[in-house]
This record gives structure tokens, C-alpha cells and sequence, in this order.
């Protein structure tokens, strides 16, 4: 019985050589970007240029923390008898309130921050239902407007662009023509745009420091530069890739990277999310003449 199992085996595996050896070559699959290098996209209303219009979205849980990460209880804990338990303003939410797990967007895993910005960044997470701007509905500031939990539209014409947020109605004009400094910083910036190729190029700066790049307290200062890069890659996916340098906040400059999925059919559409009425109670509750309890 063993030299018949045995001869089998040896028959196999002289039927299936030939086989293996043939399908060797095609484990050298194209690379990932080389394939993309590949792809021509539709042109937009220039002729020229990729057409970017459309309702973009991710399909990632960066917002709650760029960085990779586990799943955890909560956004802000406190110390319990075993392990941390959520904070007592969040512990009735349970699972709503709890944190996904993610890969995070961050190139090399660990953004990087100096000693004291680190430590900013540690206090900025212990006290997150104070601090997050997001918390109190203020605009997310770039890059994280691109990978909140709400989707966004791209209008794009011959010479312009605007980015509208459905997020607090947060928008951007894109420039072709760069003005010069921006002449204060703003939540969300002054975007200046080129193309590279079929790659839109932009370049943000003057913005204020008090917005956040996740809900985990990661953060920057009024010096961040972003400069955004986005290639559609296939048929409703474009790669956004930003490179961030901060010498206030980080060692050295970082790039993030990630899918945009365009939304197609009767979900091709921005519906409102105003939020600043829905955080009045929280904002300005206390001033009644009789607080509600």
C-alpha cells in the first residue's frame, strides 16, 4: 500500500511539474504602481487633464487614528480595576462608542514626532472629549477632511476646482494660480494646485493650528505644509498620497497614502451634515438661566 501511495505521489508530482514550472513567470506579477502607470482616465472638462468630478469617500477607519491600531473600548479611558475602562462620559455608549481596529495610512507605521510633541500628542488622547475640534463640530482642516467618515465632491471645470465637504459644509477652492501667502490661516487652508503628468498636485499651507489629523490626538502645528497628489489609478479609484513636513512638530517630513472610492448610481450625492446647531446643548448648555440636568 505505501509504494502504491508513494508511486502516486511521484506520478503527480511528474504531471504537475511541467505544469508548476509553466505557471512560475507569472508569479512575477506587474507591480501595484506599474499597473497604475498604466491606467488613463477619462479626460475632464479640458480635454486634457483627468476628470477628478464626483463623489469620493474611503473605505478606512483612519479618522479615529491614522497610526495603525487595535481595537480599543474607547476613544478616552480611565484607569479601571484590571484595565482601562472607558471614560464616564462615554462608558454608556458601549460598543458604539468603542474604537475599529486599522491599519492606518501613515508610510513606516509611526509618525515622527518630536520628544515634546509626542508628549502632546499623549495629552491631546487622554483628553480628547475636550480637545478634538471635531468634537465641537469645527472644520477638520487638511489632510483629514479627505479621510473622514463622510464623503466629499469634487467640481471640476476647464480652470477651476472646489472640494465640497459634507462634513459641517466644510469647502475648498482649489487654485491654479497661486496668490502668494496665504493672508491668515484658516481651518482649512489655501490650496494651490499644478499637474504633474495625470496627477493633481496641491499644495496647502496657512492653516490654523487648532485643527487635529485624527480623533487619536495626532496634531501639527501653524508651520504644516501639505502637499497632496492625487492619480486616479483605475476606473473610480484615485491614490491620494500627502507628504506633511512640520519642523515644529516632527523630526522629518511623513507621508501618508490611500484609496478614494467614487460613489456611482443614486448615492452619487452630498447629503447635509451642518452639525454646529447639533452641539449647542454641549457648547453653550450652561448659560441657560436653568442648565438642564
Amino acid at each position: 500500500m505505501i509504494r502504491i501511495v508513494a508511486a502516486l505521489a511521484v506520478a503527480s508530482l511528474a504531471v504537475a511539474g511541467p505544469a508548476m514550472a509553466q505557471m512560475k513567470p507569472a508569479a512575477k506579477a506587474t507591480p501595484a504602481k506599474a499597473a497604475a502607470s498604466s491606467y488613463r482616465a477619462a479626460r475632464g472638462p479640458d480635454g486634457k487633464h483627468p476628470d477628478l468630478n464626483g463623489v469620493w469617500q474611503v473605505m478606512n477607519s483612519a479618522n479615529w487614528d491614522i497610526e495603525p491600531h487595535a481595537a480599543r473600548a474607547a476613544l478616552q479611558l480611565r484607569p479601571g480595576p484590571f484595565v482601562p475602562v472607558p471614560a464616564k462620559a462615554v462608558v454608556a455608549l458601549g460598543a458604539v462608542g468603542a474604537v475599529p481596529a486599522g491599519l492606518g495610512i501613515v508610510e513606516g507605521g509611526e509618525i515622527p514626532y518630536t520628544a515634546d510633541a509626542k508628549k502632546q500628542r499623549d495629552a491631546n488622547r487622554a483628553d480628547y472629549l475636550n480637545l478634538d475640534p471635531e468634537v465641537k463640530c469645527y472644520l477638520p482642516g487638511v489632510p483629514r477632511a479627505n479621510y473622514m467618515h463622510l464623503p466629499f465632491q469634487v467640481f471640476q471645470s476647464e480652470k477651476s476646482m472646489i472640494i465640497a465637504y459634507e462634513y459641517a459644509g466644510a469647502v475648498r477652492n482649489v487654485l491654479f494660480t497661486d496668490p502668494g501667502p496665504a493672508p491668515v490661516d484658516s481651518w482649512m487652508g489655501q490650496s494651490v494646485a499644478k499637474w504633474d503628468g495625470d496627477t493633481l498636485v496641491v499644495t496647502v499651507t496657512g492653516m490654523s493650528d487648532r485643527s487635529w489629523l485624527d480623533r487619536a490626538g495626532n496634531f501639527h502645528s501653524d508651520q504644516m505644509t501639505v502637499v497632496e497628489r492625487w492619480t486616479p489609478t483605475a476606473a473610480g479609484v484615485v491614490r491620494y498620497e500627502a507628504t506633511i513636513t512640520d519642523p515644529n512638530v516632527y523630526t522629518k517630513p511623513w507621508k501618508m497614502s490611500f484609496n478614494l472610492y467614487k460613489h456611482v448610481g443614486e448615492d452619487a450625492r452630498l447629503n447635509q451634515f451642518k452639525c454646529v446647531e447639533f452641539v449647542e446643548e454641549l457648547m453653550y448648555g450652561d448659560l441657560r438661566k436653568e442648565p438642564l440636568k
